[in-house]
Formats: structure tokens, sequence, C-alpha cells
């Protein structure tokens, strides 16, 4: 089984015997699945709102380590436990409590995978000539094969995705530099607080939205990985290879204006030149896509199998169930696709940001559960039973959980919904910070009253065989 390029687990533990690589495997991952054109799309959205250059860069940066810090802290969380990522919410919210959050992870799997699907769906329609439409579900059709074959073809593709697509940034920005008069764009900065911090929120939510599903691909590491090397290989790649390609993004936007938001696929492709390097740079796209809606096929089906398994006390998938959860994620984001092609980037847009709205809290409860509270030690046989530690809901958390959500909602801008506070903020949206800091309060003083009553929503396991090493380092 361990060398075995099928992946035969799902949501149970990796055992020891079947851990394998270094965690520099997560810097070339996330470096692969963020030099991508969605990404580039998600920098030149600071622009296309109303931005410049120079301070859309700054908040982008800003907001990539930011954003960044809290995802790969979760990422350090797979080596100690050897889980997927959201099955360690149940330590937070029950076993079956955990559903909640993960309900909402997965209209984020789907989401991505859709959004995904449309630009990777231009570029293979036009390497194809079969258009659109058929490049969506050729595209749709190569990603759900990959996340069935699982964990090592995933990081293989990332680590070949990265060098390929970084290759093709380099020379695409070399010719967006001979177009474009950079020091006009430089000098033409104007400090506006609202497109900044919405800038910091759209690259932030583009991290934090990788937080329910990066420990998923760090699980497989040896036991012994420094929590430190984890968080900083995952960090390094995800912020440099997103904020690569957003700079690029806000580049494009501001010297190409309506060209860029007709097409994008069409544009960068163009910008690089025609014929047989036209032709790479649609497979350098679809190839960037392939990898980031990889992960998401991947991230869904576990995120089903997990809230099923709650309720079912399933802990092992068979190869046939495994394949019928990646069906659905598949077909899912697909029809969103076919239906949400037209209305791109403004969907988007609202996409991320709502993303971010649901999925700050969560990070909040639990990065201080895992770090500050449980001290990196779970009851692993108690995440799968209802009755046992964790009980079945935590209605405590989830109430957390709930606030944290609606005290977001009045500083909140979205297309669709605009907060009453926004407006004597000057349009600026801040939700996300509300989100983080006011759960990680508040459920901190939840689980420390909890402790002095003597109940442990997180208490070391009893049998020693699942406990996990104290005090290694934190990052």
């Amino acid at each position: 089984m361990a060398g075995s390029l099928v992946e035969q687990r799902s949501i149970d533990v990796v055992p020891d015997e079947e851990r394998h690589g270094t965690a520099f495997s997560q810097f070339t991952l996330w470096l692969g699945a963020n030099l991508q054109i969605t990404a580039v799309v998600t920098g030149a959205l600071a622009v296309v709102f109303g931005g410049d250059v120079v301070w859309s860069i700054v908040g982008l940066v800003v907001g990539n380590l930011l954003g960044g810090a809290v995802m790969a802290l979760h990422s350090a969380q797979g080596p100690k436990l050897g889980l997927p990522q959201m099955i360690q919410s149940r330590a937070q919210f029950g076993v079956r409590g955990a559903v909640v959050p993960l309900a909402l992870v997965i209209v984020m799997y789907i989401g991505f995978f859709a959004s995904g699907s449309v630009l990777a769906g231009q570029a293979v329609g036009e390497l194809t000539h079969l258009g659109e439409t058929p490049g969506i579900l050729i595209f749709a059709a190569v990603s759900g094969l990959m996340a069935a074959v699982g964990y090592r073809l995933i990081h293989a593709v990332g680590r070949v995705a990265g060098v390929i697509c970084a290759l093709a940034f380099v020379y695409l920005g070399i010719r967006l530099l001979e177009r474009a008069d950079l020091t006009t764009l430089l000098a033409d900065a104007h400090f506006d607080l609202p497109m900044f911090l919405l800038a910091i929120s759209l690259s932030a939510s583009w991290q934090l939205a990788f937080g329910p599903y990066v420990a998923d691909y760090s699980r497989y590491l040896p036991r012994t990985t420094s929590t430190r090397a984890t968080f900083w290989w995952t960090l390094s790649g995800s912020a440099i290879g997103s904020q690569w390609s957003m700079t690029f993004g806000v580049l494009v936007a501001a010297t190409a204006g309506g060209a860029f938001m007709d097409n994008q696929v069409s544009y960068v492709v163009g910008l690089g030149g025609g014929g047989l390097i036209a032709a790479f740079l649609y497979f350098v796209i679809a190839l960037g896509k392939l990898t980031i809606n990889v992960l998401n096929t991947y991230g869904g089906f576990m995120s089903i199998v997990t809230s099923v398994s709650g309720f079912r006390g399933q802990r092992v998938l068979s190869p046939r169930g495994r394949a019928v959860y990646i069906a659905l994620i598949m077909i899912a984001g697909t029809v969103v696709a076919l239906l949400g092609k037209d209305s791109f980037l403004t969907s988007f847009k609202d996409f991320l940001l709502f993303l971010l709205t649901f999925f700050t809290p969560w990070s909040a409860i639990n990065l201080v559960d895992y770090y500050l509270i449980s001290r990196e030690q779970y009851d692993l046989p108690a995440l799968s039973d209802p009755n046992g530690r964790y009980g079945g809901w935590r209605w405590d958390a989830l109430a957390v959980y709930a606030i944290g959500i609606a005290l977001q909602l009045p500083f909140l801008v979205t297309h669709f919904y605009t907060g009453p506070l926004v407006a004597p903020l000057g349009g600026a949206d801040i939700s996300w910070i509300v989100g983080l800091i006011v759960p990680a309060v508040l459920y901190w003083a939840l689980a420390g009253r909890k402790r002095n009553t003597g109940v442990s929503p997180t208490a070391p396991a009893a049998d020693a065989s699942y406990r996990e090493p104290h005090g290694s380092p934190r990052p």
C-alpha cells in the first residue's frame, strides 16, 4: 500500500509506516497551486474595482502574509495527527456538529472547482479547437481522474506545474513590461483605505480558503517532521506563488483595462505571442488550473465523507465509494461552471469575500483549540465516536462560530450586500479582522471556563498509542 500510486486512504489516520517525504514538498505543491490564472484574476480585481497599482500590490502582500500564516498553521497540524483537516473540527464542534462548517467547505470546493473550470475550460477549448463548453467538460473529467488517483500524483503534478508555470510567468512578465510604462504606473500612487483593505481582503480570503484542506496534503509527512519547517515551507510556497500571480494580475489590469476583463485567458496568451508559444501558454494555463482543481476535487470528496461518516460511524471508504464522492464534486462543480461562465469576474469577487466571512471564524476556533488548548494532542478514536469525549454536537462552539459569522455582516462589502457599518468606515471591509479576533477570544474564554470546571473538550488521549508528541516547536 505504501508504494502504490493509487491512494487507498481517505479520512482514516495515516500510520507511521506509510509516512514519507519532507516538509519541502509543501513548498513545491503550494507554489504550483498558486502560479495560475485564477490568482492572476484575483490580483486584477484589486485594480478593476478601483485600486491603484502600488497600494494594490502592497495590500495583496499584506493579505497573502496574514492569510498565509493562518493557512500554514493549519498545514502544520497534518504531520502530527495524520488526519485530513476538517475531521479535526470534530474536536471543536462535535463528531456530528462538524457538519456545519463542513457543509460550507463543500460549497467552497464546488465554487472554486467551477471558477477554475471556467478559465481552464477557455484554455482547453482554444488548445483543442473544441470551444469553451467542451473544454470545461474535458478539464473537469481530468481533474476528477487525478483526484481519484490521489496524494502521490497530486504532489507530482504540483512539482511539475511549479517549474513550468514559473518559467511561463517569467516570460509573460518580461512581455508585459515591454508594453507597460512601469514608471507611470508606479508614480500614480494614491492611498485609498477602502481599496487598500479590499486588496488585503482579496488575498487574505484566497489564502484562508486553503485552510480547510491544507493539512490533507501534509498528513503523509513523517510524524517527526518539524512543525516550524512545515509552517514556513507552506507559507513561503503559497505566499510567493500567489503574490507573483497577483502582482502580474495587477499590472495586466492596469495596462489592459477592458481587453483583459473581456477575456482573461485570451489576453494573457496573446501577451505571450502566437503559434506554438500561444499553444504552450494555453497548456500552461490548463496545467496551473489542473493542480488547484484537483486539490478542490480531492478536498471536496474528503469533506463529504467526513460529513457522512459523522452520522454513520464510518472510518474506512471503499475505492468504489471514493469514486462516487469524487464524481459528485466534479459534476456539481461543472454544472456551476457552465451556468456562471458569463458573469465570472463580479461573481468570483463576491464568492471570495463570502468565503472569507464563513472561514475566518472556523480558522480562529480550530487554531486556538489545537495550539493553545489541546497543545497538539487529540483523542483520535474519540473523533469517530459521537458518544465519546467530544460528543455529537458541541453547541457552545457552534454558538461561537455563529456569533463570529453574525458579527462580520455589518462590516461586509459585496455586490449583493453591504453592511450598515461600512459607510462610517469610508467603505472599508474589515469583516475578516472581526471574524478572526472575536471568535478566537470567545472560544478561548469558553474553553478556559470548561477547564476550570474540570471539563476538557480536547483532553489528551487516554491511550498512549494515540498521543502526539508534546512540546514540539511552534512557529
